[in-house]
């Protein structure tokens, strides 16, 4: 009598904590489902999956895969002799590890790992998070099995007959935040009496996020508002010397919150970057939300995604060249309206998609057949 076989899946991409996070969304939902199943993550070595993920109780192997510059450069030959070392990795990896499925989530990794997967004749799935598709993902696609999407007009990228629309999976379960507000307070070290803004710049930081908060400080501080302010990783010694005695009660800085479901909780309002998983987050939260799109992503979808959102009067946009003079302006302005707020707060939250990765689970398992 042989040996049942577990369904096998590797899941890859990474770089930033919005393709990260929801790639670890998926594959808890995947163990929920078939607690046998066999995950191998693929990420990019050095990127921050290679903390992250094993933290979440996954492997992971890395690639010495990498993003190419933009600008005409002698180091994107470098960049090329990366790419073909991580496609010959992938191959091995994916050889080794013999997987029913792989999925890309997007990253630098994804490239590599779902081009040798269909090469090989594997079930392919791509979790497309953005309202304007990579270059890569639609290069992908045309061998892709199933491409998960969140926003409707996919069809302009794919071929319609590959999309299912099942939004983007999240950290966590926002639904509830009123019921943590009180804890929040209490674990931010907050006055519950005082409004709260909360300002991020995604896991690895934003710089105009940063600087227009950073040259603000005093109006901040005169603000009678509490700011929670999180610089990320790349940024935070230089704005916590910045921010200097302003720092403390009001002014609270932090390189990473970890307690994502708190912050969002304490907040009356939130400024944020545009990404596709920072956005089905901000939309459960509910909260009236100052979208900065970041310029320096392919092909401006940051814009794209908040465009979607004011459209439906569901968010407010700065661009990223008027934030420095505007941002904390509007921030006040917001605070102060609470007309606006509740408008903002309702449009928004017409957008949740709730239960994404257990839809997206359930596609990989069709793939992956049966046990």
């Amino acid at each position: 009598m042989s040996l049942q076989k577990h369904r096998r899946v590797i899941i890859s991409g990474g770089g930033t904590g919005g393709h990260i996070f929801p790639a670890i969304s998926i594959a808890n939902a995947l163990r929920k489902k078939d607690p046998g199943i066999e995950i191998l993550f693929v990420g990019a070595e050095g990127r921050m999956e290679m903390e992250k993920v094993p933290t979440a109780g996954y492997n992971i192997k890395g690639l010495p895969v990498a993003g190419f510059y933009r600008k005409l450069s002698l180091k994107n030959l470098a960049v090329i002799v990366k790419l073909f070392r991580s496609l010959r990795l992938a191959k091995n990896i994916i050889r080794d590890f013999e997987p029913d499925v792989v999925v890309g989530v997007g990253g630098y990794a994804s490239g590599p790992v779902l081009r040798q997967a269909g090469i090989s004749g594997i079930p392919t799935l791509i979790q497309e998070q953005n309202s304007c598709a990579g270059v890569t993902n639609r290069l992908l696609a045309r061998k892709a099995s199933v491409i998960c999407v969140a926003y409707e007009g996919m069809e302009k990228y794919f071929p319609a007959k590959k999309i299912i629309r099942t939004g983007n999976p999240v950290r966590h379960s926002f639904d509830n935040l009123d019921a943590l507000r009180d804890e929040a307070f209490s674990f931010f070290n907050l006055d519950r009496n005082r409004q709260v803004i909360l300002a991020l710049g995604g896991s690895l930081g934003a710089g105009t996020i940063n600087k227009s908060l950073s040259e603000n400080l005093k109006k901040m501080k005169d603000s009678g508002c509490q700011w929670l302010w999180q610089t990320g990783k790349l940024y935070y010694e230089e704005v916590k010397a910045a921010a200097g005695a302003l720092a403390g009660n009001d002014i609270s800085i932090y390189d990473f919150i970890n307690r994502m479901d708190y912050a969002f909780a304490a907040a009356d309002i939130i400024i944020s970057r545009a990404g596709a998983g920072t956005i089905s987050e901000l939309c459960l939260a509910g909260r009236p939300v100052i979208l900065i799109p970041s310029p320096n992503v392919a092909e401006d979808h940051q814009t794209r995604n908040a465009e979607a959102l004011v459209r439906k009067n569901a968010a407010i946009m700065i661009s990223d060249k008027d934030a420095l003079n505007h941002m904390v302006d509007e921030a006040l302005k917001l605070i102060a309206n609470m007309e606006k707020r509740e408008i903002l707060s309702a449009g928004i939250k017409t957008l949740a998609d709730r239960d994404a990765d257990v839809r997206i689970a359930d596609e990989i398992l069709k793939l992956a057949g049966n046990d």
